[in-house]
């Protein structure tokens, strides 16, 4: 049987690899996944909890996770709009690479 402590458990593993990478890649679009997997795991542990809590509004789990991968698709636009922007500008997507302060 599954019960919450595994969903929490894969959570926090996923949430623990989403920091990793984006701490220890230099690239800006393996930062943006990173942050993508630590909101995919937030996502999971939410629907976890929603699950396996008894409340009196259970649907409200899911109805922060719609918002939470509404604004990550947002976020994930943006942001990849503003890498493709500094690649043109710099040639390059490296962060330790970019000053903004600089043309």
């Amino acid at each position: 049987m599954i019960s919450l402590e595994h969903f929490l458990v894969v959570g926090a593993i996923l949430f623990g690899i989403g920091l990793w990478i984006a701490l220890a890649k230099r690239n800006a679009i393996m930062i943006l996944m990173g942050i993508e997997i630590m909101l995919n795991a937030v996502n999971l542990t939410m629907l976890a909890f929603a699950r396996f809590v008894q409340s009196q509004t259970p649907i409200a789990g899911h109805i922060f996770v719609i918002f939470i991968i509404t604004v990550a698709a947002a976020e994930a636009s943006v942001a990849l709009a503003l890498v493709v922007s500094v690649y043109r500008a710099r040639g390059t997507i490296a962060i330790d690479r970019i000053d903004l302060l600089r043309f």
